[in-house]
């Protein structure tokens, strides 16, 4: 990504997850909520052919790994209520790709990860909506490699 010109915002434990390269700039927060106010501000600094990359952490380690249903449920819930303020902040050509790295049915026993299968939401302003069929995780980042205009991968197709 930096490679190409463009700049990665990295949200939450994106840095670590990456060894903190090709991060352009990095944001923490406290919690998830946290979290959603730093992903506005970076849409908000970002310019075109930039990468927003956010992980909500909390919904893995504090509800998912935890079994904790009804946490899961508010945490979603929390979510879903500032969903509205994300895709508010669009602009023309914005991608946005609201997905998870792995399963975690809070309901399952055990602690570890439970389904690979997991939706994956994509939006934009002017994106018009089209089925995509089963999606791979190397699908989702091939899709936004196409979207910013990167050289396709070895794995994966996009879905765009």
């Amino acid at each position: 990504m930096t490679a190409a010109g463009g700049r990665t915002h990295a949200i939450g434990k994106v840095g670590d997850i990456f060894a903190h390269r090709g991060v352009s700039t990095l944001a923490k927060g406290a919690d998830d909520m946290a979290l959603v106010d730093a992903t506005l501000a970076a849409i908000d600094g970002a310019g075109d052919g930039d990468l927003v990359f956010a992980n909500y952490v909390d919904f893995d380690s504090l509800w998912g790994h935890r079994r904790d249903v009804a946490g899961y449920a508010r945490a979603l819930e929390a979510f879903d209520a500032r969903l509205p303020e994300i895709t508010g902040r669009l602009r023309d050509g914005d991608l946005l790709v609201v997905t998870a790295d792995h399963g975690n049915d809070p309901t399952h026993p055990g602690t570890d990860h439970t389904r690979e299968r997991v939706p994956v939401l994509a939006t934009g302003p002017g994106i018009a909506p089209r089925p995509a069929g089963p999606i791979g995780f190397a699908d989702v980042g091939e899709s936004i490699a196409a979207h910013l205009g990167l050289a396709p991968g070895r794995h994966g197709r996009s879905f765009l």
